[in-house]
């Protein structure tokens, strides 16, 4: 079966520099990235602040143009294709931003902000049946259709994220990329809108690209998990795999940071060393052995490729002899 997403050797830099001044250099945000995602199934994407997560997430969208590598949807290269030739396959793929109240304009009301896409990618509507759409839209993420007449500031943030899922939802998309989308939200919040994720995924069979930080929350609602160091995936697996056996020594120490409650189960932190390094000049070799507990002099002879070490299990380490402490509560897994 065809996947709904296909990327390969994805590639996009930045220049450091002024608009008047000289180009200092280039920041590699994505370095070499491959991942597939099929209709109806959630990617969970983690990794540290500059990872890149949040560009992949864009320029899988087109928002920002790639350097090189591919990017299929639905079977059709998208990766250089004209804007024109885009608009059609837009509402397909649509985003979820990480803040509920910065997305939203607020001198509009409701209705106004969800008919906005219908207004661009629907022109021919009438106002009622923009209405209606809109009503469809605010039921679906578990708010009263009353809901349209209202400003973004007489919600809560759990209201105002279902608000910004029901304008992402109301083109009817294949593909949503949900950009941290439950960060900014109270504990108790996250878990209902991360359930309202996993509802509307089965109920409308969408493909999720979900970027966050959180492993608890990615492995609540993540079928597979990409983790990224540095612009570059360097563990990929089932979610259950990746928790009960980790392959990566990054993953490891992001594992020991998750906090746990019961006493029983809490292990010694892995404290990383240094400094994340500069997306400017990256280590040699291995990105992540100036941090790693594990390195050998061999970790620097060559950037390691993704290999696959057991069914549908990829890492990007040459330390097959380690063995690595999975996640002590997997049960979430």
């Amino acid at each position: 079966m065809t996947p709904l997403v296909e990327v390969q050797d994805l590639h996009k830099s930045f220049s450091v520099g002024g608009p008047l001044s000289r180009e200092r250099g280039r920041i590699r945000a994505i370095d070499g990235v491959s991942f597939e995602i099929a209709q109806g199934e959630v990617l969970g994407l983690v990794g540290e602040s500059g990872s890149g997560k949040t560009t992949v997430g864009r320029t899988v969208l087109r928002l920002n143009e790639p350097d090189s590598g591919s990017i299929r949807f639905d079977g059709r290269d998208i990766t250089h294709m004209s804007r024109r030739a885009l608009r059609p396959l837009r509402p397909r793929m649509q985003l979820v931003f990480q803040d509920p109240f910065a997305s939203l304009n607020p001198r509009m009301r409701v209705e106004r902000i969800l008919s906005a896409p219908l207004a661009i990618h629907q022109p021919g509507m009438s106002r009622t049946q923009r209405r209606t759409r809109v009503e469809e839209a605010l039921s679906l993420v578990g708010l009263f259709p009353s809901a349209a007449d209202r400003y973004p500031h007489e919600f809560s943030g759990g209201q105002r994220q279902r608000i910004g899922i029901a304008r992402a939802l109301i083109l009817h998309p294949a593909l949503l990329v949900a950009d941290e989308p439950v960060s900014a939200l109270d504990v108790s919040v996250q878990a209902q809108v991360v359930n309202l994720l996993l509802d509307l995924r089965e109920r409308l069979d969408l493909g999720i690209l979900f970027i966050a930080h959180d492993l608890a929350v990615v492995a609540v609602i993540a079928d597979r998990i990409a983790v990224m160091y540095l612009g570059r995936i360097v563990e990929l697996a089932p979610t259950a795999n990746l928790f009960l056996s980790p392959r990566h020594p990054y993953t490891e120490a992001l594992f020991s940071a998750v906090p746990q409650l019961d006493s029983a189960d809490r292990r010694a932190r892995i404290i990383l060393s240094g400094e994340l390094p500069s997306p400017l000049a990256p280590p040699s070799g291995c990105a992540f052995r100036n941090r790693c507990r594990y390195a050998l002099p061999a970790c620097a002879d060559g950037v390691p490729a993704l290999r696959k070490v057991g069914a549908a299990h990829w890492t990007a380490c040459i330390r097959d002899d380690v063995e690595l402490a999975p996640a002590l509560r997997v049960d979430a897994a």
